[in-house]
């Protein structure tokens, strides 16, 4: 069960905080990329909010993993810090050259520090949503 409850907590932290962050970036003009992306995404052709959010499940069974054994301060921190290196890095070296785009996005410091930042607040939301989804048995 607790790994159900983490890939819930990560599907929803990707729908409200990964995808709430990116709108309050872009709606500064800070990031080019429009959130909530509803384009069919190949293979299947769901949303790609939807297949995003689906990785972001994903990476909250891995993230819980590492999270399970902190407590108080560390819980946050750790979630704060794995959510924005692990999911980041991937994303940025591996994914990135997958998709035909430049590694680490050509290194722009925009590009980079928005991935630390999205991730990071992803992070935060999966613990919380770890959290809340115990408390109400799930």
């Amino acid at each position: 069960m607790p790994h159900v409850r983490a890939f819930i907590a990560g599907f929803l932290s990707t729908l409200v905080f990964h995808q709430g962050v990116l709108t309050l970036f872009w709606l500064a003009g800070a990031l080019p990329r429009a959130p909530y992306d509803m384009a069919p995404a190949p293979p299947l052709g769901v949303p790609a909010v939807i297949s995003l959010a689906f990785w972001g499940g994903v990476w909250g069974v891995t993230i819980w993993q590492l999270l399970r054994n902190a407590a108080g301060r560390a819980y946050w921190f750790r979630a704060l810090l794995i959510g924005a290196v692990l999911p980041s890095a991937v994303a940025l070296f591996i994914v990135f050259p997958l998709k035909a785009m430049p590694m680490a996005g050509g290194w722009d410091p925009r590009v980079i520090i928005g991935a630390l930042i999205l991730n990071g607040a992803w992070g935060l939301g999966v613990a919380l949503f770890i959290r809340l989804l115990a408390r109400i048995g799930v």
